[in-house]
């Protein structure tokens, strides 16, 4: 590696680092419901606010939710607005539940550029809770994988 080369990563790293913290703020207060981190933490579980409010990741393989395959809606752990129908759900052998469309007027994506790359981050639309990712690997008829945290879900049967 040349300093030409050098340079130019460090400078792409460094543009890169410099977003977050603006993207993190950029979508704080943005949201019909808001609340205190200690009223987030006294409404959900440890595991639902560490994903939800501090966008963490679940163990792949670990949501009850992975197995369901009843009728019904997914709706947000934080807020309760439904966001995934169960007709659009599908086993992606992530070990996550996966669906490849969510319900209109559900979810908020920004750009997550805390691995090095960007991807696209899902959130819900009414209370800002980290849902997952969605990716451009899905079946038919979108294309789309929104490959999201059990944790940040729950299930209503029809």
């Amino acid at each position: 590696m040349n300093r030409r080369h050098f340079l130019a990563a460090t400078t792409g790293f460094l543009a890169s680092v410099a977003v977050l913290p603006q993207t993190l703020i950029a979508s704080e207060g943005t949201f019909e419901i808001t609340m205190s981190e200690a009223e987030w933490r006294e409404r959900l579980t440890p595991a639902q606010f560490k994903v939800l409010r501090k966008e963490s990741t679940e163990r792949p393989f670990t949501s009850p939710l992975n197995d369901e395959k009843r009728d019904g809606t997914y709706h947000c752990a934080g807020c309760d607005l439904p966001l995934y129908p169960s007709r659009t759900k599908y086993d992606s052998g992530t070990g996550w539940p996966s669906f490849w469309e969510p319900l209109d007027n559900a979810i908020g994506t920004k750009p997550d550029r805390k691995l090095l790359r960007v991807r696209t981050e899902v959130h819900c639309r009414r209370c800002g809770g980290h849902l997952g990712h969605v990716f451009n690997d899905g079946p038919k008829p979108t294309g789309k994988r929104h490959c999201l945290n059990g944790v940040a879900l729950t299930f209503r049967a029809a």
